[in-house]
């Protein structure tokens, strides 16, 4: 990594978005076939609001290839970012691949469940909420109802 990159990095890190996302387009400029500066691009336009402009970035990134931790961020923020643009079916399959290719990512899978919501895919997104949460909580009180909500994730459409 070089030294321009690890300085937007610590810039981000420590709330600096406007001059780490300075950084990072001059060295997109420099380097824009260089995936990871893409997606830290994107990151960067994410901090500062600026969706749609994140979206191009992030694209390239995932195009060009990241490593494993990189490439879930990437997909996770474009998801996402499609997401809050009301871009509901671009999310969707965006959320899809992350989870074919990531399948023990919890936050993906949250964040997927957002989407199906937007979607009206109401049982489904609590189906793999409810999933979420009882494969990752700690919280006693929830875990001692745990087989109860493992049997109704997938009828709660259900009446006896």
């Amino acid at each position: 990594m070089s030294k321009e990159l690890e300085k937007a990095i610590s810039l981000r890190e420590s709330g600096s978005y406007k001059e780490s996302n300075d950084v990072l387009r001059m060295l997109v400029k420099k380097e824009p076939q260089n995936a990871l500066i893409n997606y830290h691009c994107a990151w960067s336009f994410d901090n500062l609001g600026e969706e749609t402009k994140a979206v191009p970035y992030y694209e390239c990134a995932i195009e060009l290839g990241l490593p494993s931790d990189e490439m879930q961020g990437a997909l996770l923020g474009l998801g996402s970012t499609y997401r809050t643009l009301g871009e509901y079916e671009k999310s969707k399959r965006t959320f899809l691949k992350g989870i074919e290719l990531f399948p023990n990512n919890r936050a993906i899978q949250v964040f997927y469940a957002m989407t199906l919501y937007n979607l009206k895919e109401h049982t489904e997104a609590m189906e793999r909420l409810l999933k979420c949460l009882i494969e990752t909580t700690a919280d006693t009180e929830i875990l001692s109802y745990k087989r109860a909500i493992e049997f109704y994730t997938d009828k709660l459409d259900d009446v006896w």
